[in-house]
């Protein structure tokens, strides 16, 4: 009598070791393969799915951290740029995890992220982005995130430690900066946790931090956001000067100079005041 073969049941810490090698990390684009389960899963828990279905999860290399995104109820889309990443995903990946993903909505897209027209994913809908992101374009990634965030309510994952808290720090900091107020402008920021060297292939010379960005209910800006994104810009520019010079470009009114804040340094002003100082500026042009 033929016996009847059990199902094994999914388990996403399994890996075979034959697979571990089917990718090499490559110095150019950044990559760093993130091998530690507990985190790869921490991190895949940071996406509160609050408002949105759909995901964007931008370099997944070998996919440690897309099969934790893949368990939840969500429809994801992996990008990369590496074609070995991409021919890994749709092959092995898929046969490995096919227990899983069949009851989910998965696509592998070989693209690069900062080039890629956005509008044609998820089309009218919302979506959040995540990932272990390459360090070398992590900031370029926010920046295109900020770019739209009518359709990003939510963006998580894992940077250089310094660059997650730059984002997330708040006024009086040396570390904070540009992108520290662009971001707090339009999304609250929440550091979660660090993350060491050892637990990536190879190895990154510097500790990682995993952030958290959730879009304000209310993101529009009472001034105008072109005018807010130069003041910001050319005030960090010149940072060690007070504003009261490193803004001159702005042709400042007596009145404007003489004004308590203008003897301030960018890193003392919150994003409010930078908001409310982009208000004054837009009214003294008019």
């Amino acid at each position: 009598m033929a016996k009847h073969k059990k199902h094994k049941k999914y388990n996403p810490n399994y890996t075979k070791n034959s697979e571990k090698t089917a990718v090499t990390a490559k110095k150019h684009l950044g990559q760093h393969f993130l091998n530690d389960e507990a985190i790869a899963k921490k991190i895949g828990d940071t996406l509160t799915l609050n408002g949105y279905q759909n995901v964007i999860e931008i370099g997944p290399g070998m996919g440690v951290l897309t099969k934790y995104i893949v368990q939840k109820d969500l429809n994801l889309i992996a990008m990369d740029l590496d074609s070995e990443s991409i021919a890994y995903l749709n092959t092995s990946f898929q046969l490995e995890h096919n227990e899983v993903l069949r009851n989910t909505s998965f696509k592998v897209l070989e693209a690069d992220f900062l080039k890629f027209d956005l509008d044609s994913l998820f089309p009218n809908e919302q979506f959040a982005i995540t990932g272990n992101f390459p360090y070398n374009i992590s900031t370029q990634i926010v920046f295109k995130t900020i770019e739209h965030r009518d359709r990003i309510p939510e963006f998580t994952g894992m940077f250089q430690k310094e660059v997650a808290q730059r984002i997330c720090e708040k006024e009086g900091s040396k570390a904070y900066g540009i992108l520290s107020v662009l971001a707090q402008a339009f999304y609250d920021s929440e550091y979660l946790f660090s993350v060491p060297p050892d637990v990536f292939n190879p190895p990154p010379k510097v500790d990682s931090g995993v952030l958290r960005l959730i879009r304000k209910k209310d993101y529009s800006l009472p001034c105008n956001e072109k005018l807010f994104f130069r003041v910001v810009k050319t005030a960090f520019g010149q940072r060690r000067k007070t504003l009261r010079n490193s803004l001159k470009v702005f042709q400042l009114s007596d009145e404007i100079k003489a004004s308590e804040i203008m003897a301030k340094r960018p890193e003392q002003l919150s994003v409010q005041q930078f908001l409310e100082l982009t208000s004054i500026l837009e009214k003294s042009q008019e």
